[in-house]
């Protein structure tokens, strides 16, 4: 079965990491149009934690609207660049810092769908993270012919902020791809 990209759809995420004092993230969103077969970013997510000497998680949810009109299995797969500040010097988190540990969907509101799509990803799910973002991985996907109408999908992404971690403005871009295909 030939596999092919429908849509790409990125995401900057700010996380704030501070230093006894509080604060929040910013982020900018580039959400492609969505038409047939395809995925949609529909928040600005943030993060935010306040440094305190030890490990700590910071989390985030991320939305998207996702059309698939076709009876084949689809995937979603994610990527994303390291966590980084943007000063110097350029603090980072580990590559493994985020994690999926599960996602929901349901039929959008208005709109007819078959059954809701069968998830067969494994969690908790390590998102990848790298400069130049590497290859992303499947979080999720849907057997063939249930998951058709439009959805409106939600995961909430886990940061591991380790207690060494510099305080400032860190910054990600996650990368999201529908493809049709196993």
């Amino acid at each position: 079965m030939l596999r092919h990209r429908r849509k790409l759809a990125s995401v900057v995420v700010a996380l704030t990491l501070l230093f006894m004092s509080r604060g929040s993230g910013t982020s900018v969103v580039y959400a492609i149009p969505c038409g047939l077969n395809c995925e949609n970013i529909t928040n600005t997510p943030t993060a935010s934690v306040i440094l305190n000497g030890n490990d700590q998680t910071a989390s985030y949810v991320l939305t998207f609207s996702l059309n698939n009109t076709l009876s084949l299995s689809w995937h979603v797969s994610i990527t994303s660049t390291q966590f980084a500040t943007g000063g110097t010097p350029k603090r980072t988190l580990p590559t493994a810092a985020s994690s999926i540990t599960g996602v929901t969907a349901v039929c959008a509101t208005g709109q007819i769908c078959t059954a809701l799509p069968q998830n067969t990803v494994t969690y908790p799910l390590i998102v990848p993270a790298g400069n130049p973002a590497p290859t992303g991985v499947t979080f999720y996907n849907d057997q063939q012919t249930t998951g058709i109408g439009t959805f409106d999908v939600s995961t909430t992404i886990h940061i591991s902020v380790p207690a060494n971690a510099y305080s400032g403005t860190y910054t990600s871009t996650i990368t999201l791809a529908f493809a049709s295909g196993p």
